[in-house]
């Protein structure tokens, strides 16, 4: 069996900008990707803490503390508005006794802080 479990966090990022005319994905900078454990491509849920939306897209690697709504997603958030950013791992209930998620939380500047 297999257990679907939280595998990265990024709590609390700001919006930095948003591209509605792009093929659909989040920009992410590199930094908060390798910290997160997050990977080109992947599939996360983004959940907007300002007004409630919650959405799945993936990941495209973004530079210089940028998180940027691209695609319909750019409907979804404003600039300067909250993000967390989700993704998730199926593991069995043997590798769930030893996994750990990679959480990391950001400051206004989308700079790691822990």
């Amino acid at each position: 069996m297999l257990i679907t479990i939280l595998k990265s966090k990024i709590h609390m990022a700001q919006i930095t900008s948003t591209k509605l005319h792009y093929v659909g994905s989040i920009a992410i900078d590199t930094k908060l990707m390798s910290a997160s454990g997050l990977y080109p491509g992947e599939k996360v849920v983004v959940l907007n803490f300002n007004n409630g939306n919650r959405f799945e897209t993936y990941v495209i690697e973004g530079e210089g503390g940028v998180i940027e709504l691209r695609g319909p997603a750019a409907k979804l958030g404003k600039i300067g508005e909250k993000l967390i950013i989700l993704s998730y791992a199926l593991l069995t209930p043997k590798e769930i006794k030893t996994f750990k998620p990679k959480i990391v939380f950001v400051d206004s500047k989308n700079k790691i802080t822990k």
